[in-house]
């Protein structure tokens, strides 16, 4: 078996990053009638790529085929002054899971903010999330808050 590679996305990636994108958000229930419009999709895989937008992209890869991908992003914070690094979509295929994919993403992403000389990294997942929480739990630690949110429009 080849080696994974995890490595920045390029344009070139689209059609293999699509697929794994659209599993993604089936599995957060972003599917059928209530999937992501294609502009979202589209705007998305753009700002990853735009010099302006403090978002980036990250893909696994092994023997030429993609695995999985991260998306990142910096943002300000009232009690820092540098960035904190949010690390906001994390996926593998379902076939490549339990291999290690998902940590070396991670992994990715904590040298990127230590290349960055930022001092935090964060995410989010789904309370339901048990498999992936299995992993988080022995990389990083629960800051104890809760997500609160209210839909406006």
């Amino acid at each position: 078996m080849s080696a994974l590679v995890v490595r920045p996305a390029t344009r070139a990636d689209h059609d293999a990053w699509l697929p794994l994108w659209d599993g993604y958000n089936a599995f957060y229930g972003r599917s059928g009638d209530t999937a992501l419009a294609p502009e979202i999709t589209a705007a998305t895989w753009n700002r990853l790529f735009d010099p302006y937008e403090p978002m980036f992209a990250l893909v696994a890869e092994r023997g030429g085929a993609l695995l999985g991908f991260t998306h990142y992003l910096l943002h300000r914070s009232t009690t820092a002054l540098q960035p904190s690094l949010y690390l906001q979509d994390l996926f593998t295929s379902a076939g490549a899971r339990g291999q290690g994919v998902g940590r070396a993403l991670i992994e990715a992403v904590y040298r990127a903010a230590a290349e960055l000389s930022l001092p935090r990294v964060y995410w989010l997942t789904h309370e339901t999330n048990e498999t992936a929480m299995q992993l988080y739990d022995r990389i990083a630690e629960k800051s104890g808050f809760l997500v609160y949110r209210k839909q406006i429009a």
